[in-house]
Formats: C-alpha cells, sequence, structure tokens
C-alpha cells in the first residue's frame, strides 16, 4: 500500500540500513537451524531416538560371552595317615552362546522400537516447524516493536509542531491557554510511549538474539506491495481433514496408542516360556589338585556343550501381573491422549485458517481505514486554519491515524504468522514457505 504525502511527512525520515546488510527471514532461520539450542536438543533427540530400532533387533540376535578365569588354591587335606597341603593354580577361559528361538516379548520390544523411532523422527520434524513459527514470530514482534518506535517518535514530532503553535496562538490571542494544556499532555504522553517502545523493542531484539545466537542487526522490513492470498482450498473442513490425516501431534499421539497396545501384548508375554539355543565351550587348567591316596598331579578338562534350553516363569512375585495392569491403564491413556490431540488440531487449524481469512479482511479494512484518517487530518487541520476545527479535533486526529497505522501493522504481520501457522497445522510447513513469506520484505 502506498502512504500520502501527508503521512510521509508525518512519519518522517526513517533511517533504514542498506539492503545488503539487512538480514531477512530466510537468512535469521537459516542461521537459527544452526544456533538454536532447542532446536539442537530435538536433533541429538533424534539421533538418540534412531538407536532404539538397533536395540531392539538385538534381542533377536545371538549373544556372545567371553570368560577367564586364574586362581591360586591353598587346601589343607587331612588324610587317616597324616595332612598334606595342596598349592596349586587353576586357570581356565570359555566362550559361550545364546540364540532365542521363542521369545514373545523380545519380538513385540524390536516392533516397538520401529515405532519409537517413527516418534522420534515426527517429533524432530515438530521440531523444524516450531523453530520456523518460533523465528517468524520473533522477526515480527521486532518489526513491529521497530514501527512502534518509529511511529512514537514520528507522533512526537507531530505534537510537537501542534504545541508550538498552540504557544504562538495563544501568544498572539488567537487561542486559549487549554489548547497549549492540550498539546502538552498529548507530548507528555507520547514520550512516555515512545520510552516504553524502545524498551520493549530491546527485549524483542534479545529473543531474536537468543534463537540465532547472535545479534540480528538490521532487518528488512514489510514492503508496500503485500500480497493478500486466500487459501486453497476455501474451505476450513478440508483444511481440518488433511490436519487430521498429516497433522504431526496426531501422528505422534497414534504412534504412541500403537506403542501402547503392543506394550499391552509384549507385558502379557511374561507369562510365556522362552526357548533359546545355547552353547559353550570351555577349558580349565590345574597343575595341582588331583590326588588319589596321597600323591596329587595336574589336570587339564575340556568341555563342549551345545543344547535347547525351555525357560517357564512360574511366580514372580506378582510383578508380571502388575506390569500388565500398568500397560493396560496407560494403553487408556494414550487413546485418550489421541482424541485430545484430534480435538486440538481441529480447533488449531480452524484458527489459522481463519487468522488467515480474517487477517485478509482486517488488512483490507485498515487499508482503507488508514486512508481515511489521513483524509480526516487533513481536513482537521484545514479546518483549524479557518476556524471551524480546534487543536484538539487535530491532536485527535493524529491519534487516529498513529493508531490505525500501528493496527494495520500488526495485522499484516498477524496475516504472514497465521499462513504459517495453517501449513504447519497441516503438516506441509516447510523451508519454502518461509521462503514465500520473505518476499513480501524489502
Amino acid at each position: 500500500m502506498k502512504l500520502s504525502n501527508l503521512t510521509l511527512m508525518i512519519l518522517g525520515t526513517l533511517s533504514v540500513a542498506p539492503l545488503a546488510q539487512a538480514m531477512d527471514l530466510q537468512e535469521v532461520y537459516r542461521t537459527a537451524v544452526g544456533q538454536d539450542a532447542v532446536f539442537a536438543a530435538a536433533r541429538a533427540a533424534q539421533q538418540a531416538g534412531q538407536e532404539k530400532e538397533t536395540q531392539g533387533r538385538s534381542l533377536l540376535l545371538p549373544s556372545v560371552n567371553a570368560t577367564a578365569n586364574s586362581t591360586y588354591n591353598d587346601i589343607g587335606v587331612q588324610f587317616a595317615t597324616g595332612s598334606r597341603t595342596l598349592q596349586y593354580n587353576n586357570s581356565g577361559y570359555g566362550v559361550s552362546l545364546v540364540q532365542p528361538l521363542f521369545r514373545e516379548q523380545s519380538w513385540l520390544s524390536y516392533t516397538e522400537s520401529e515405532l519409537q523411532v517413527a516418534i522420534s523422527d515426527a517429533q524432530y520434524k515438530l521440531a523444524e516447524d516450531d523453530l520456523i513459527l518460533r523465528v517468524a514470530q520473533s522477526y515480527f514482534d521486532v518489526l513491529l516493536a521497530q514501527d512502534n518506535v518509529q511511529l512514537a517518535e514520528a507522533q512526537k514530532r507531530a505534537i510537537s509542531e501542534q504545541l508550538e503553535q498552540a504557544k504562538r496562538n495563544f501568544e498572539v490571542g488567537t487561542a486559549t491557554i487549554t489548547d497549549t494544556y492540550e498539546a502538552q499532555a498529548r507530548y507528555d504522553l507520547v514520550v512516555a510511549q515512545e520510552i516504553s517502545a524502545q524498551s520493549n523493542l530491546e527485549i524483542k531484539k534479545r529473543s531474536l538474539q537468543q534463537i540465532i545466537n547472535t545479534d540480528a542487526g538490521e532487518l528488512r522490513t514489510l514492503g508496500n506491495d503485500l500480497k493478500l492470498e486466500i487459501p486453497q482450498p476455501a474451505n476450513a473442513e478440508a483444511w481440518v481433514q488433511e490436519a487430521l490425516q498429516h497433522n504431526l501431534q496426531v501422528a505422534i499421539a497414534e504412534a504412541g496408542a500403537e506403542l501402547a497396545d503392543k506394550e499391552v501384548t509384549r507385558t502379557f508375554g511374561g507369562h510365556l516360556p522362552t526357548v533359546d539355543l545355547v552353547a559353550s565351550y570351555s577349558f580349565n587348567s590345574a597343575n595341582g589338585g588331583t590326588f588319589t591316596g596321597t600323591g596329587y598331579g595336574a589336570a587339564d578338562t575340556t568341555s563342549k556343550v551345545v543344547g535347547v534350553q525351555l525357560n517357564m516363569p512360574l511366580f514372580q512375585g506378582g510383578a508380571t501381573q502388575s506390569k500388565y495392569r500398568e500397560a493396560a491403564a496407560s494403553r487408556d491413556k494414550a487413546r485418550n491422549d489421541l482424541e485430545n490431540a484430534r480435538r486440538t488440531v481441529s480447533i488449531q487449524t480452524r484458527q489459522a485458517y481463519l487468522g488467515v481469512e480474517n487477517g485478509i479482511a482486517q488488512v483490507k479494512a485498515l487499508q482503507q481505514a488508514l486512508k481515511s484518517s489521513e483524509s480526516l487530518l487533513e481536513a482537521s487541520k484545514l479546518g483549524q486554519g479557518v476556524g471551524v476545527r480546534t487543536n484538539l479535533d487535530v491532536l485527535n486526529a493524529q491519534q487516529q491515524l498513529f493508531s490505525t497505522r500501528r493496527d494495520l501493522y500488526q495485522a499484516e504481520y498477524n496475516y504472514l504468522l497465521s499462513r504459517l501457522r495453517l501449513k504447519a497445522a497441516v503438516g506441509t510447513l516447510t523451508e519454502e514457505d518461509v521462503g514465500l513469506v520473505n518476499q513480501a520484505l524489502r
């Protein structure tokens, strides 16, 4: 949108850094990918989650253990004809192998690990979406805070002119002291608002710095040719249905519910027997200790074992039944969490859709209101010159103009954020969407 000459005069000349030195939204996002601590933690969590499948598979594969020992023996032996002390070393080594043949719990643990990996991947993608939204929110918060500072400064200049004019008119007798008091009160108020706006700007900059771990410096601002695009399809229910199928929070909740079902079955497997193939080889050497009568000598022993081992759990102190009841209760919780996730996502998707749709209407309405406010201010100043409008009328018109402009800034930023939130709600938010929003910046 283009501002009238009158508005440009009121806003004054705003200092803007050269374009090449100003960061845009996409540059800030790419910096945040490598610097944001929250996203780095999510990345590490995903890497940890990837190991769950390997750990689950290991329960189905053979386990091999090696042992070795060396002991010193000092044994006193009492015979009928006397006594003898046996002192000798005993050493040996062995290798054992266990290959599970039937372990219901191990197989279900492996299938659970696949779901755990899927959940960790979805959580990582959710963290990516969250990073985009946090960066965009923080970026536009800084822009809005800058706008508020600039508007406060421009409003202070405009009111200062009205204050000086009121003082001159009072001195020549064409206005009352009330006009001066009114202008002075407005001036003092806007000074306080300017201080508050500067403080808020500093806070918003630090919030953005927390994400990208550096001072962003100058940021590219919103251009005057913002394109307002209605979501396609232009139907909230269609977006809700897509969200229920592809939303990441729903996907995580669905995987959690399936995982809880498998956990119930797995804990029930604690009642079932296990069957393993076992094999071992051991060698033991003793340089003494084998004795007959009154003599003793060395002995080497080799053992080779291959077989099938059955283990049937009979009673574990009630732990197996307790774990089953715990898993059943956790399954009920997971199912209710899934239902809650679906309901929450439905609401969030509708809100995001309406945020875009209503945002378009609001921006258009405020653009028209801005033109009307500009006309009102111009007419009030002309009216004051011919005596049909007072200084208070001009001050009120200025206040309305700046308030409308501030509301328009906020509406534009909210519209862009709602576009990103809508994409996130249906699970299709990518860096390309950041680029599309970035095109609105100059």
